[in-house]
């Protein structure tokens, strides 16, 4: 899923940028929406939805002839692209969001009291925007995974019907090696190698006999704890090739992908001398 953020001020023409967006990209694939809305709530409290959330519903889940709203606790930027992605948008845009980290479109010109950082390109506000240059930015943009989005993308896969089961792997941060704390870990990859290596993977993986599909996804950056790292989803055949592959390909991974990492402990930082 490809995503964007329109940034800017009140009446700067935000929402109107958005729609027209959403119209074009619509003609390349299915299109999700965030609008960020601090100060409203969506079930006010005299509504039966309201009620149920008020009264303790960590998840409440509100379904018309038409549409279908999940209400939950502590939400995030973050929980929202990842549920338009475990839904299968190919592209997502944010309206709002000013001091996100995601690249963005600016209308206007930032205040200087606002650290407004990944600016891609700034426009106008309510002005005659060139919508097609703004569809081949946003084609562009890194991709943003799930492991749902992973999966849909193999069941889309027109040879699945040969398959009798897909398994995946999730890598995730330890929080306890060898007696010691680590609280994060920054991975590093050698760009446009470390991507080249990953695709080698998955086609040498699918020349396997009974091998319809591996995809591989791993994350950059600083990961915490307890969050994910590394996606691999296999579908097979048949369940022993499946499982088989599922772990060669994770070998393949720590000793093929040029990634490092810097691991960081409560005793102290450190690199990694192995590649994963």
């Amino acid at each position: 899923m490809k995503v964007i953020c329109v940034a800017g001020y009140k009446n700067s023409g935000k929402t109107t940028l958005v729609t027209r967006l959403v119209e074009a990209l619509s003609e390349h694939g299915k299109v999700g929406t965030v609008k960020q809305m601090l100060h409203h709530r969506f079930n006010p409290e005299n509504t039966d939805t309201g009620k149920h959330f008020d009264a303790g519903a960590d998840l409440v889940a509100a379904i018309t002839d038409t549409e279908l709203v999940t209400i939950k606790r502590n939400p995030s930027l973050e929980d929202a692209l990842n549920s338009l992605a475990d839904n299968g948008a190919d592209f997502a845009i944010v309206e709002g969001a000013k001091s996100s980290d995601l690249p963005k479109i600016f209308l206007g010109e930032p205040e200087g009291s606002d650290e407004v950082s990944n600016i891609l390109v700034k426009l106008p506000v309510k002005s005659d925007w060139d919508i097609a240059a703004i569809v081949e930015l946003m084609h562009d943009q890194p991709e943003w995974v799930t492991l749902d989005s992973l999966i849909m993308k193999v069941r889309s896969n027109p040879d699945l019907c040969l398959s009798g089961g897909i398994a995946t792997f999730t890598g995730i941060v330890r929080r306890i090696n060898d007696n010691v704390e680590t609280t994060a870990i920054d991975f590093e990859k050698y760009e446009g190698v470390a991507d080249r290596a990953i695709e080698k993977i998955c086609f040498d993986m699918k020349q396997k006999d009974n091998i319809i599909d591996v995809l591989i996804h791993h994350k950059t950056g600083l990961i915490k704890s307890g969050e994910d790292i590394v996606y691999i989803v296999v579908a097979a055949a048949h369940r022993q090739e499946l499982f088989q592959t599922l772990a060669d390909t994770l070998e393949h991974i720590k000793e093929d992908v040029p990634i490092w990492k810097k691991e960081y402990t409560i005793e102290g930082d450190f690199w990694v001398h192995d590649k994963l």
